[in-house]
């Protein structure tokens, strides 16, 4: 069942072999994730990296949205929910990556409250986590703004593309906290 999150400023809708095409102009832009392991540069990697998230999707592993800013009328993004874990319970919101011109606006904070009460509330979640490299400063504020707690750093956890092996922050949001914040 295709899962479709909206609220007056955004729609997350399933990410599919048709509609990536949107972003291969923003996956473009020079340093967009220059904090993750994924090659998404140009139109053949963005496809790939399309077709993994269909595949763990097909295993119950992921749920890859395309993300459309209805106040801009245009396409900026990608997110999912990954590394599912319903026997605990337990799964991550990331992979997100916006455009430039979009971030900043609002719409990440928009994104993320969608995702988090549908996980928590639809889909019967009790903890998200968020992964961010430690030299991202600026995800690293967007996810403690939204109550997450700092729950620990792997060290060395994941080579980059550019070689670096970087510190993952890994970060957690219980469903009662999430109760208590949204309110």
């Amino acid at each position: 069942m295709a899962i479709v999150l909206e609220d007056k400023r955004v729609r997350l809708e399933p990410l599919t072999l048709k509609n990536y095409i949107h972003l291969i102009p923003i996956a473009k832009e020079e340093k967009l994730i220059q904090y993750s392991p994924s090659d998404i540069g140009t139109a053949e990697s963005l496809r790939k990296y399309v077709q993994v998230a269909l595949a763990q999707q097909a295993e119950e592993k992921s749920i890859p949205f395309i993300i459309y800013d209805k106040k801009n009328k245009a396409f900026a993004g990608c997110t999912r929910y990954m590394h599912i874990n319903r026997k605990n319970k337990v799964l991550h919101i990331g992979a997100t990556w916006i455009g430039k011109e979009f971030q900043g606006s609002g719409l990440n904070d928009h994104m993320k409250y969608l995702m988090l009460s549908h996980a928590f509330n639809e889909m019967g979640f009790e903890k998200i986590e968020f992964r961010v490299d430690e030299r991202n400063m600026a995800s690293r504020k967007a996810v403690e703004k939204l109550g997450c707690i700092l729950e620990g750093i792997l060290r060395q956890d994941v080579y980059l593309l550019d070689g670096h092996k970087r510190n993952t922050c890994c970060y957690g949001l219980l469903k009662q906290e999430w109760e208590t914040l949204k309110k």
